[in-house]
């Protein structure tokens, strides 16, 4: 018994050396097992990726064939998924717009009510006769112009009727006929 606790505190309370060679044998043996595992891995990598397939048997194969099934199945999953994520955001925006579309054509109608009353002045021709306005020459139709019936002050271009009494001179020189001359 004395000779195992001899040995057991020659293992323990020894300098340091022996430990640090266990530790270093440990880490080896770590850094060779993720050598061992990371090629594991990039091996998997190319057979998933249809790479080096030859030295593989039957049974391998077909466990590679239901990992790629599954992976391919999870895929159309997600796939799926965001999908109908999709149309139903698709679907919620043309709610939207479909009630955005019945507010303006509420609006188009009530305007065009408006509209339709001021284009029968118009045509009826009560608002040209009452107005003290003429329409610009330019503008021969009253629904083709911007709306609004166009002031004239100032030069008048005159055009002088054949057979008029009124001499050249004058109808020039002012731009104005008085009633009586013609």
């Amino acid at each position: 018994m004395s000779k195992t606790l001899e040995r057991y505190q020659r293992c323990c309370f020894t300098p340091q050396d022996n430990s640090l060679e266990r530790e270093t044998q440990n880490w080896y043996q770590e850094v060779t097992k993720l050598k061992a595992k990371y090629e594991a891995l990039q091996r998997t990598q190319r057979h998933l990726l249809g790479e080096d397939l030859g030295p593989l048997n039957v049974k391998e194969l077909q466990n590679l064939e239901k990992q790629l099934e599954g992976a391919l199945a999870l895929a159309r999953q997600r796939k799926t998924q965001i999908m109908i994520e999709q149309m139903e955001d698709l679907r919620k925006k043309e709610r939207e717009l479909g009630d955005l579309n019945k507010q303006l054509k509420i609006k188009l109608e009530a305007e065009g009510q408006n509209l339709k009353t001021i284009q029968g002045l118009w045509s009826s021709g009560a608002a040209a006769e009452t107005s003290n306005f003429p329409l610009h020459p330019s503008h021969p139709h009253p629904m083709d112009c911007d709306h609004e019936p166009v002031l004239q002050i100032g030069y008048h271009h005159f055009v002088q009727a054949e057979g008029s009494s009124v001499p050249k001179s004058m109808a020039g020189e002012t731009n104005f006929i008085h009633g009586w001359v013609i």
